[in-house]
This record gives C-alpha cells, sequence and structure tokens, in this order.
C-alpha cells in the first residue's frame, strides 16, 4: 500500500510542478524602489545571505516571493535537481528540508534558519523599509 501512495503523490506532484511554477511566474510581486546607493547597501548585506529550496515547493515560493517585494538580490540555491547544494544543505543545517536561508554573520560564524515565516521575519526585521520613514 505504501508505494501506491507515494507513487500517487508523485505523480500528482509532477502533474502539479508545471502549474505552480508558470503562476508563480505570472503573478510575482513587484519589488521595492530605492535610491541606488540604498540598494547596492542592501546587495552588498545580502551576499552574505543564501537561500537554499525546491523550485515548486510552496513554502519555497513564499520565502522567494518576499524576497522580490522587498527587492533582495539572496544567491538560490536548488536543492532538489542539484546534489552538491543538497549535501552542503545537510551537512550546514543538518536536515535537508525547505527553505533554509543560511545567514553568513560578520564575525564568520554560519547559522541555518528553517520554516518561511522566519525567514520572511528574518528579512523583514533586517530589510524592510520602516513604516516611521
Amino acid at each position: 500500500m505504501r508505494p501506491l501512495i507515494r507513487f500517487f503523490f508523485r505523480t500528482v506532484r509532477l502533474v502539479l510542478t508545471p502549474f505552480v511554477i508558470t503562476i508563480d511566474r505570472m503573478t510575482t510581486p513587484k519589488g521595492i524602489d530605492r535610491p541606488a546607493d540604498v540598494q547596492a547597501k542592501i546587495d552588498e548585506e545580502t551576499r552574505a545571505l543564501t537561500l537554499y529550496h525546491f523550485r515548486s515547493c510552496p513554502f519555497c515560493i513564499k520565502t522567494r516571493r518576499a524576497m522580490k517585494r522587498m527587492s533582495l538580490n539572496i544567491e538560490l540555491r536548488d536543492t532538489q535537481h542539484d546534489p552538491e547544494n543538497r549535501e552542503a544543505l545537510h551537512r550546514g543545517g543538518g536536515e535537508i528540508k525547505v527553505p533554509c536561508l543560511r545567514i553568513e554573520e560578520t564575525d564568520g560564524e554560519v547559522r541555518w534558519m528553517y520554516e518561511s515565516d522566519a525567514i520572511i521575519e528574518y528579512l523583514t526585521r533586517r530589510f524592510a523599509p520602516s513604516q516611521a520613514a
């Protein structure tokens, strides 16, 4: 019974993936327009961030859309189709679970943050424009 259930869900995923990706591309949000010097500073800060993801994972899509809304240029690493990225995620973060944000601190310490809501909250706190401004 278990192989049959696995086969069913793999088939559903195979059928739905192109639709999910197409809808995501068609409805991609617009990013924040910032002055060039401010955006350059943010781009410099985001060089220390890497998002490990699957292209069609709904939680990964949610995270990438938040990044797009905040105009964040964070490196993306596909762990579904690239075994090297998958192994790096497993070695560094301890789990093969996406989305996962790799954060390299200024002191060289590396943190691995799982869960889309936690990642979006972190990015919002760090990079979103304040409402008071």
